[in-house]
């Protein structure tokens, strides 16, 4: 009985999260969309601003925390999920690897720019700035700039 409780509530959860994520995109002004966020289980800082066209993580966004006065802009992916290829075989179809899901994290003051993509494990550094259509796949140091695909870092500030 406790263990049907618990696949009833992480059910209605999902539920939870899917409306609120299928909600966001007509939501006004930043900060309606940020509570949103909130209440999907993200975790997001003080002074934070999230645009309405960012995706994040829908199969656990409580794996995202986003620190205070950062800005997530226009298109952007944050993903704490993939399929784990380190076993793949040839012939065997790719949605039959495992998922594996690594937490996302975002420093203080950091700037997410439209369009990019933060892969799953990744952490950016306080006060980094992360270039238009950026595939970050590992971390970035604080009070960097990071562009490109894969994401290279080409100035540190100090």
């Amino acid at each position: 009985m406790a263990n049907n409780k618990r696949t009833l509530g992480s059910v209605f959860k999902g539920i939870w999260i899917r409306l609120l994520s299928i909600l966001i995109p007509f939501t006004f002004p930043a900060h309606i969309t940020t509570m949103l966020h909130r209440l999907r289980g993200v975790n997001v800082g003080k002074g934070s601003k999230i645009s309405r066209t960012a995706y994040i993580e829908d199969s656990e966004p409580s794996l995202v925390t986003i620190g205070e006065n950062v800005w997530i802009t226009a298109g952007v992916m944050i993903l704490c999920h993939q399929r784990d290829l380190k076993h793949y075989k040839i012939g065997q179809a790719v949605m039959d690897c495992p998922l594996k899901t690594a937490p996302v994290n975002i420093g203080d003051g950091a700037h997410i720019g439209i369009g990019a993509i933060l892969m799953p494990g990744v952490s950016i550094g306080k006060g980094a700035v992360i270039g238009a259509g950026a595939v970050v796949t590992k971390d970035i140091p604080n009070h960097s700039i990071a562009v490109g695909s894969p994401a290279k870092v080409i100035k540190t500030f100090q």
